[in-house]
């Protein structure tokens, strides 16, 4: 059901790779709340993803940008407000990529240089687009950014590695630019601290399908969707949320502040 939160509101999506993806099931729903859409990856996404799938689907256009590039992330900028004919109301950072994960080394063994990069793509981007979008004035008044990130940066999640920190990273990036662009210009920027969520990205992570069955016994409500994040991300991309800004949120179904529960109890007893 729409409600057209999202009614004459102009966004920039990073991130979405396939139908799995979070940023992908977000732009479908800003569409459908009104929202015009860019739609934006790294180059080597493009090629390997379907986002002109989703392009058609949301009736935007694909701007490559490498995240780290500060040249390809002023021609994004440049370009959607090109687009819109204006500034942008909101942005979507689904942005995420770690090479020792990839390369399967143990935290305790990380390479540094494959850690900066990690660092660089995965939380310092956030950084990177925020600086873009405040030099070139790029973002109404009152504007939302949202960031994705995970639990992992507050509690220890081994097979996680070096992302945790990437995410705790983020998180302070969101809250201390927060602060600054808030008092410029009343931009809220904003984390949402998801559910471990089936995508092509996540199934990267070892032991990552035992870890949803886990989570999904731990929390109340179970564990959030895709889709589910994606109602989550309109509301604070919307003007019903203008006074929220800086915070984690959690959108877990209670996970974050769940001890225990009777099903994992009866799991372990078996």
């Amino acid at each position: 059901m729409a409600y057209n939160l999202l009614k004459g509101k102009k966004g920039i999506i990073f991130g979405a790779l396939d139908e799995k993806s979070i940023a992908w099931r977000t732009a479908l729903r800003c569409h459908e709340e009104g929202a015009q859409l860019v739609l934006t990856n790294a180059p080597v996404a493009l090629r390997m993803g379907e986002i002109n799938k989703l392009a058609e689907a949301v009736n935007a256009p694909v701007i490559g940008a490498d995240v780290t590039n500060m040249d390809d992330l002023k021609n994004l900028f440049e370009g959607a407000m090109k687009h819109f004919g204006g500034k942008i109301d909101f942005v979507l950072h689904s942005v995420g990529m770690s090479l020792n994960v990839r390369k399967n080394k143990p935290y305790t063994e990380i390479d540094y240089g494959f850690n900066q990069k990690t660092l660089d793509i995965s939380a310092m981007s956030l950084h990177r687009v925020l600086r873009t979008a405040w030099d070139l004035d790029a973002i109404s008044d009152w504007g939302s950014v949202v960031a994705l990130t995970y639990i992992a940066a507050q509690r220890v999640f081994p097979d996680y590695n070096e992302m945790a920190d990437a995410k705790a990273l983020l998180e302070g990036v969101a809250r201390n630019f927060g602060y600054h662009y808030g008092v410029k210009k009343k931009v809220r920027i904003n984390t949402i601290s998801q559910s471990p969520t089936q995508t092509t990205a996540g199934s990267g992570v070892k032991g990552f399908d035992g870890f949803i069955s886990y989570a999904e016994k731990m929390s109340p409500l179970g564990n959030a969707s895709a889709d589910q994040c994606a109602d989550y991300c309109v509301t604070l991309f919307s003007d019903l949320t203008k006074m929220v800004t800086m915070q984690n949120l959690f959108h877990d179904g209670g996970f974050s502040f769940t001890g225990v529960t009777q099903a994992v109890i009866d799991q372990m007893g078996k």
